[in-house]
């Protein structure tokens, strides 16, 4: 059996770890980030603009440890201080972290090992651990660490982000070659996975829990309005209508959550020919000029299915349903939220 090269296995790592007023924090974050001693990694901490003493105390580890350089952001956000970092990155592979999560010390040489052994992923993630954020940060973080496999990832796309951003390490080629994080009035951490996606790009998670993800008052994910539900919807319409592409659309759900996505798709030029609901009462109804059917009345020969259902255990009623109808989620059958 050939062995693994030894230059790829120690390929260098770039952990880009942009900061605001994260004084609080930054050494937690740091010391797991440096704890292995290896050489072949680097912090690259971006400065967005703090008050605090957070770029202070960036500069006495920096002092201690030449692995860890401070760059100087322009304070305009998130996501130019992510592509000053990816343009100041060194490694062929890029790691996130933000200034209040913790990574497992062994959380960057694992991903390393992996996607050095399997070259078809583009990016890893690892399960997370949601530290505060409620109930539903709970059930969305348990949501997205039953992801693992790059199948699970590209069926899961559109119903939320299948990754926790912070806990990825991605290959520097693949976000060049698709232009790294975008400016817009969205999330652009899902925006940068649906694209890779779209692009072919395969993305995967460890089973293993690395990374302690921290949601404390004021963090982006609830302040930003980037990051309301609503914007969601707009990022994710775009990419699915491509993979829609341009078959007949039957929309399964004719509640809210169905009649939302409709009017995002339809600013898209995608028009559902039929809707489907369980509820009797709204058979013989419309949405967006589209008649409410059942089930019954889909066929894989002619309809591609997006099942957009908002109510909790609605996928795992409706998933076997179309598999007794002959679709395939994630070819001809598609949830989203």
């Amino acid at each position: 059996m050939d062995m693994p090269d030894v230059r790829q296995r120690r390929a260098t790592i770039s952990v880009v770890l942009p900061f605001r007023d994260a004084g609080a924090t930054i050494d937690a974050a740091l010391s797991g980030l440096l704890a292995e001693h290896d050489p072949s990694r680097e912090v690259l901490a971006i400065d967005d603009g703090s008050t605090d003493s957070g770029a202070s105390r960036v500069r006495a580890w920096a002092a201690r440890d030449p692995r860890l350089r401070l760059l100087e952001g322009s304070g305009s956000g998130l996501v130019a201080a992510l592509n000053l970092g990816l343009a100041h990155a060194q490694g062929a592979l890029i790691a996130r972290m933000d200034a209040d999560d913790i990574a497992h010390p062994e959380r960057l040489s694992r991903q390393r090992a992996y996607l050095c052994a399997h070259p078809e992923l583009a990016v890893l993630g690892c399960r997370v651990e949601a530290v505060g954020g409620g109930e539903g940060l709970q059930r969305y973080v348990a949501w997205q660490n039953t992801l693992l496999t790059p199948e699970q990832h590209a069926q899961a796309r559109f119903i939320e982000s299948p990754l926790c951003h912070p806990s990825i390490m991605a290959r520097r080629a693949v976000l060049r070659d698709v232009g790294g994080y975008r400016e817009l009035d969205g999330p652009e951490d899902y925006e940068l996975f649906l694209r890779c996606m779209a692009h072919g790009h395969a993305l995967a998670k460890l089973p293993e829990v690395l990374l302690a993800w921290h949601h404390r008052e004021g963090r982006a994910t609830f302040a930003d309005s980037r990051y309301a539900r609503s914007k969601f919807g707009a990022v994710k319409a775009p990419y699915l209508t491509l993979a829609i592409g341009g078959a007949k659309v039957a929309l399964w759900g004719a509640g809210q959550t169905g009649r939302r996505l409709a009017r995002e798709l339809a600013a898209h030029g995608v028009h559902p020919s039929l809707v489907v609901d369980i509820d009797p009462l709204k058979l013989g109804r419309t949405v967006r000029g589209a008649p409410i059917v059942r089930a019954e009345a889909l066929d894989p020969a002619k309809h591609v299915v997006i099942a957009a259902v908002g109510a909790r255990g609605a996928r795992e009623i409706i998933r076997p349903q179309l598999e007794a109808l002959g679709f395939r989620e994630g070819h001809d059958a598609w949830f989203a939220s």
